[in-house]
């Protein structure tokens, strides 16, 4: 049995596709960059990373984005031999009642290669989706967003525009096709077509606790739909049990066997607080269709399993354990912040990060990270850093976005003339740092070492000059503050932890990382 989520940690508003038995999926990356994260599979147990195709300033331009915003929900999708991608480049999001959401699409016919320039599509709501019909015919569907409405009720329904199946440009009149059910938050777009009808699955509710995946059905594409008899296809508003909550903004796709698989978005809460450090993670269930000529879960009900069957065994995912960043794969996993990371490999494998912007800025901040998939971890840097002054920092950033992080960081000390170690955090933007006199006065002659230890709700900092000996900080972090839930306003990321230079005097010195671990306990 597979255990869900599939794919664990920050991987929101799953795209699924299965092309000739392998299975993709496309998760939003939001102000991470590159954008667009894409993963396969060939037995729905075990995933890889294909590539993050948005990685060119044609493609994506996110510096100065707020928190929460750059890429949303992202539309993969297959037909006569090319890979198409749709997704939006959000502007604004959380400044009522406007949303500024660009929309493009942009295709190849490798999806390990390059992308095409991007077409413009429009910016009349996000979520956007393309749907390819028998025929060849092709369109494109997004949320409407009206800034006139108010409490939520600015999600007005869903819009269809048939494209010129070429050029990909606009060839018909913009019509509404469905407005949604009673339960609001109209979004998430994807048409699918089964023995004469198109089946329209919609997310509702919000993508919080009363998230919900909604399905209707007509034989003509512009409609008129009618609703599945139970409204929805998944929900968990309903058990408050269940380990998979938030249930909800989900695709469907059939495997060359006929079996059919449904891709949702999920969150696991930590504990009573509803936090989800984790972010909003993929979950898969398998589909049946009834008599009626609806699809509904294979497990009954409308609670996804929190355990399926699929192709294969689930396998124990690898640590992330790097001593030589000039091996060309060790990008993988990682992203930086809006806008790509300035680096080095240097000739001896190091990796060298230059000092930029400070922790608040939406610019340019140096980092390299990877998302937090498990509750318990630990991470550890060997770092060669030579602060000549307090503005000069470097060392393990821990982070929500600027509002929520944790920065374990070595800089140089004035009170007492040595460079030492500290931990630097914001909570809700309220800054703290360790007391002059409590930092760990550390030799940069040296290596240094530094660490961070998560188990549940709690982490630890703590630092070494040989690897072995580390001294812990009384300071702690909470963990539950990194997560959408504790982000003011609701956010759409989750944790992330790795790598951070920061030099807010010239922008000139550097940190040599020489060791990356992520290691799951």
């Amino acid at each position: 049995m597979i255990k869900n989520p599939v794919l664990p940690g920050f991987h929101p508003d799953p795209s699924m596709i299965n092309v000739d038995g392998v299975f993709y999926i496309a998760t939003s990356t939001f102000e991470y960059y590159p954008g667009v994260k894409i993963s396969k599979s060939i037995d729905l147990a075990n995933w890889e990373t294909v590539s993050f195709p948005l990685k060119d300033k044609k493609h994506i331009d996110m510096k100065g984005n707020p928190p929460s915003t750059g890429i949303w929900a992202p539309c993969l999708s297959y037909y006569d031999g090319i890979f198409y991608l749709v997704y939006t480049d959000v502007k604004s999001w959380d400044k009522i009642p406007f949303k500024d959401t660009p929309n493009y699409i942009t295709t190849t016919d490798d999806i390990y290669g390059e992308w095409s320039d991007p077409v413009y599509i429009n910016s009349s709501g996000f979520d956007p989706s393309l749907f390819h019909d028998d025929d060849g015919r092709k369109y494109y569907t997004n949320m409407e967003w009206d800034y006139r409405e108010k409490d939520n009720k600015n999600f007005t329904g869903i819009l269809l525009t048939e494209l010129n199946r070429e050029t990909l440009q606009p060839i018909s009149k913009t019509i509404k096709i469905y407005e949604g059910t009673d339960l609001g938050c109209i979004e998430a777009p994807h048409i699918y077509k089964k023995d004469g009808w198109y089946y329209l699955f919609t997310a509702e509710g919000g993508t919080s606790y009363q998230h919900a995946e909604t399905v209707a059905r007509s034989r003509n594409i512009e409609g008129p739909y009618e609703t599945h008899p139970n409204k929805y296809i998944i929900t968990a508003y309903s058990d408050k049990n269940s380990p998979l909550q938030k249930t909800g903004h989900a695709s469907l796709c059939q495997h060359t066997d006929g079996r059919w698989w449904l891709a949702f978005l999920c969150g696991r809460p930590i504990n009573e607080s509803l936090r989800c450090p984790l972010g909003r993670e993929t979950g898969i269930a398998e589909v049946i269709w009834k008599e009626d000529g609806w699809p509904y879960l294979k497990d009954g009900g409308l609670v996804p399993p929190e355990y399926f069957e699929g192709y294969g065994e689930q396998k124990t995912m690898p640590n992330i354990e790097i001593e030589d960043f000039g091996n060309s794969e060790f990008m993988r996993e990682f992203q930086s912040l809006r806008i790509p990371a300035k680096y080095e490999i240097m000739p001896e494998g190091q990796l060298r990060l230059w000092g930029q912007e400070s922790l608040l800025s939406i610019h340019f901040q140096n980092m390299l990270v990877v998302r937090q998939d498990c509750r318990n971890f630990e991470t550890e840097v060997k770092i060669e850093f030579k602060p000549e002054n307090y503005r000069q920092m470097a060392g393990i950033i821990y982070r929500y976005n600027e509002e929520n992080q944790y920065f374990l960081r070595v800089s140089w000390n004035d009170s007492l003339n040595k460079a030492s170690v500290g931990v630097l955090s914001f909570d809700k933007f309220d800054f703290t740092m360790t007391e002059a006199e409590d930092e760990i006065v550390v030799d940069t002659t040296k290596d240094i070492w530094l660490k961070v230890s998560v188990t549940g709700e709690k982490a630890v900092f703590s630092c070494s000059n040989d690897g072995k000996d580390y001294l812990e900080f009384s300071q702690t972090g909470d963990v539950t503050k990194l997560s959408d839930e504790y982000a003011t306003p609701l956010g759409f990321t989750g944790a992330f932890i790795g790598m951070l230079c920061i030099d807010l005097d010239e922008h000139t010195s550097y940190a040599d990382f020489k060791k990356f671990t992520y290691c799951r306990k």
